[in-house]
């Protein structure tokens, strides 16, 4: 579910995007396509050595075989079998090469496909994910991503098969056949192709709408799933089940509308393989008689022309599954033709040198068709010093961590690290210098060890540890289960939010970063456990570039500076005894948090 602004406009079919991008694959498609159509070449033999085996007995001698030099029946049908046997073994190899080739090749650009846009996701923009829908950006990495795979895995083959089975039939048909029984047999043909096309582009619409419909659908599941604790304690199960039953139904009614148009198909290209196939079978037979051609010559048109032609009743089978694959091909391109708003910039940053020197010069920034939130803005952090800002919901506050960060890219005014221009670093550089603790701690699925070495994946069990007994988590570690080898769940939903908080201070730690942001890093938590945060703090921010938002005004008063926003500026500045002698806004919020007057 990506907004407007987000949409591309690349003009180019989704067959085109889709070739383009697997030029890397070329020589696999070759391959496979040749093996489909010696396959097909092979698989039209048999009618061939049908023919042939009733010209042997209507001719005997003077049969096609016999003509070669070959004048005995039983030599002439050893001769066939031998053939046959041939055409028989080389067709079951060519069809397990084009097989093998056509199902890897369609798991390597699943996979490659998968992983290209999924990187790619991971380079755009904080924008970009508040615009869009993690269900949806799931079913584009996941369920139109499949949808490709079984395309390639069969109907490409099934296209190359018929095409070549249609050129050997064109080209027979006139080598044997008078030219009036040709035109007649081939009759339905334009008729077929032309309805091909047409149900082609009035099916395409309607996959569209089908694969942005199951797009909501995930959205909506994968957010129910998130917030099923909030479902459960509101008793919104009715609720939600009537909002998943109303995107389902939507869901299906998309499907349906798509169903009614794909299953018209066959029956009416049936009818016109019928009247192919009866007008060779009359005129055809009718020739046959005269002596106009011969009774084996009919039989192979026979056999060739309901080979070719009934497949095309289950064209629409793989037409279907082609605009399936389009319709999802479509999709993944357009998230990979999603331009990338925050690039890297040229300047090396090594951490071992980074002073942490920080400086905003007359920052602007406003979110995406939102009011300005940060408006001409100054502030000047010294290296090793501890900041905090302050500020009531809504000031600016995490929009400027996020800025230094470079989640967002500021509207005007420059930001500053010893010196240089933070656009113009490397932003992988920039971030590595960069430590974020904040109060909605991500843990991913995995041991309270990985977690803590987050980040930093080549740590030491020492480093971790130590990290753990700084961040005073050690204890409760220990006590878990089975310690660090703990698996905590997705989220972390296995630990308490206090001791989610610990781990995510333990892994700052070991990431040791020259510029430390702590962003409400004690706010959902009681008050022990805040004042454990609280010591494990003051020792990791000595000597380092602190910047602490916070609205426990207890936890920053000893900052060396403290800031305090209103309305996107900064509007007071100065040390705890400072603002509250200036008994302004800083001091009103610590009068209402202490009750002291």
């Amino acid at each position: 579910m990506t907004s407007k602004p987000y949409q591309t406009t690349n003009k180019r079919s989704p067959l085109q995007r889709l070739l383009n991008y697997g030029q890397n694959y070329r020589s696999q498609i070759y391959q496979a396509s040749t093996y489909s159509i010696i396959n097909t070449i092979l698989d039209l033999a048999p009618p061939w050595l049908i023919g042939v085996a009733v010209d042997i007995l209507v001719q005997q001698q003077n049969s096609f075989i016999g003509k070669l030099g070959i004048r005995d029946v039983l030599w002439q049908f050893a001769l066939l079998s031998l053939i046959t046997v041939i055409v028989w073994v080389f067709e079951s190899l060519s069809q397990y090469a084009y097989d093998r080739l056509w199902r890897n090749l369609a798991q390597n650009i699943q996979h490659n496909l998968r992983l290209d846009a999924y990187n790619h996701l991971q380079h755009l923009e904080s924008a970009y994910f508040e615009d869009s829908s993690t269900g949806g950006l799931m079913s584009i990495l996941s369920d139109d991503i499949n949808q490709l795979e079984d395309f390639l895995n069969g109907g490409a083959n099934e296209i190359i098969q018929v095409t070549t089975s249609f050129i050997i039939l064109i080209g027979g048909a006139l080598f044997i056949l008078p030219p009036s029984i040709t035109i007649a047999a081939m009759l339905p043909m334009p008729f077929i192709l032309w309805g091909s096309l047409v149900y082609q582009r009035r099916l395409e619409p309607r996959y569209a709408d089908v694969r942005e419909k199951v797009s909501f659908l995930n959205s909506r599941l994968a957010n129910n799933i998130s917030g099923i604790s909030t479902i459960k304690s509101y008793t919104a199960e009715n609720y939600e089940s009537a909002r998943l039953a109303n995107e389902s139904e939507a869901y299906k009614k998309s499907n349906a509308k798509a169903i009614k148009l794909s299953a018209a198909f066959i029956p009416v290209i049936r009818m016109l393989v019928l009247v192919g196939f009866t007008a060779l079978l009359f005129l055809g037979g009718m020739a046959a008689y005269a002596g106009r051609i011969s009774i084996g010559n009919y039989s192979v048109l026979l056999v060739l022309v309901q080979r070719l032609l009934w497949p095309l009743v289950f064209l629409g089978e793989t037409f279907d599954r082609y605009q399936r694959a389009m319709a999802s091909t479509k999709r993944v391109m357009d998230l990979l033709d999603t331009p990338i708003q925050i690039t890297t910039g040229d300047i090396p940053l090594f951490v071992e040198k980074v002073r942490g020197e920080v400086e905003y010069k007359n920052v602007t920034f406003a979110y995406q068709n939102r009011e300005t939130i940060i408006k001409n803005l100054s502030l000047h952090i010294p290296a090793g010093k501890t900041i905090a800002i302050v500020g009531s919901t809504g000031s600016g506050k995490s929009t400027l961590v996020k800025l230094l960060l470079r989640f967002y890219d500021t509207s005007n005014g420059v930001i500053t690290i010893d010196g240089i221009d933070i656009q113009k670093l490397n932003l992988s550089d920039l971030r590595r210098s960069i430590g974020l603790v904040s109060q909605d701690v991500f843990l991913f699925h995995g041991t309270v060890a990985e977690n803590i070495a987050y980040g930093t994946f080549d740590a030491t069990d020492e480093a971790i540890i130590n990290a753990a007994k700084i961040a005073e988590a050690h204890d409760f570690i220990m006590r878990l289960p089975q310690g660090y080898e703990t698996i905590v769940g997705e989220r972390g939903q296995k630990l308490s939010g206090g001791q989610r908080q610990r781990i995510a201070i333990a892994r700052a730690v070991v990431k040791n970063p020259p510029i430390l942001i702590l962003d409400e890093a004690t706010s959902a938590v009681d008050n022990e456990t805040e004042a454990a945060i609280q010591r494990s703090l003051d020792k990791i921010t000595i000597n380092r570039t602190t910047i602490a938002i916070a609205h426990r005004l207890s936890t920053i008063r000893n900052s060396h500076c403290i800031c305090v926003m209103d309305n996107g500026q900064i509007v007071e500045q100065g040390t705890h005894e400072e603002l509250l002698a200036l008994d302004g806004i800083y001091a009103g919020f610590w009068h209402v948090q202490t009750g002291v007057h």
